[in-house]
């Protein structure tokens, strides 16, 4: 729009000052007065710096589009690519629990248990004090996923749960993790009255992992009991670029 803007502040002017000369010296008539050629002529050379001289500013130049952040982690490719097939074997395990499937639960233990195994965590290394910091949650991360492998009882597995779950929060705000943001999901109600769970999430939507949309006791109702109680958010942009 402001390219055809400052082609009519040239086109314009342009127009009445040939018809004033046209006028003058062809037609042998009486031309546009002085004062209009005059006006004219300024507006003539504002459309012309306008034009040539400050493009920025007017349509010669191609609008561009608002530059976009771009994301910024302090971890390498390495580390977050292992962060995330954790976080996604870990969504899953709690997938199972929403839907009392043992069989599902399992199965995303292992593939969890092996998430952990392969975490780069020796990239912590370099700031010795985070590095040993994170080990005491991912080792604890790693007992209790064991104890849910073992438990045959679901509740007892939901028990290991909400302690693999603050494990695995507390690991993430110790590294602090900055590919994605993680909700950090509570039911007041998971083990009782006033004995809260707690479980991470992709999304602040709510799918209860200690509830279900099988509880026998409640229903579905139950599978959104609950909400977010805090975001891990450690994502920087930069707007630089």
């Amino acid at each position: 729009m402001k390219k055809y803007i400052d082609i009519l502040g040239i086109v314009l002017p342009a127009i009445i000052i040939v018809l004033g000369i046209v006028r003058v010296f062809v037609k042998k008539t009486k031309g546009i007065n002085g004062l209009t050629m005059i006006l004219a002529i300024l507006l003539l050379i504002t459309g012309l710096v306008r034009y040539f001289v400050f493009p920025g500013n007017g349509g010669s130049s191609h609008s561009g589009s608002k530059p976009q952040p771009i994301a910024v982690s302090k971890h390498s490719d390495i580390f977050n690519n292992s962060v995330e097939v954790l976080l996604n074997a870990y969504y899953q395990l709690t997938e199972g629990f929403v839907n009392w499937d043992t069989t599902a639960i399992n199965k995303s233990g292992y593939e969890l248990r092996t998430a952990l195994d392969s975490l780069k965590i020796d990239e912590l290394k370099k700031d010795s004090i985070i590095y040993q910091t994170a080990l005491d949650p991912y080792n604890n991360a790693k007992i209790e996923l064991a104890s849910i492998l073992a438990d045959p009882s679901i509740e007892e597995k939901r028990g290991s749960l909400n302690i693999l779950s603050d494990n695995l929060r507390n690991l993430l705000v110790i590294v602090k993790y900055d590919r994605a943001k993680v909700y950090w999901q509570e039911c007041p109600m998971a083990f009782g009255e006033e004995r809260p769970g707690n479980w991470l999430s992709k999304t602040d939507a709510v799918r209860n992992p200690y509830l279900g949309n099988k509880d026998p006791k409640h229903g579905d109702k139950m599978l959104e009991c609950g909400g977010p109680k805090d975001t891990i958010n450690f994502i920087v942009t930069d707007t630089t670029k």
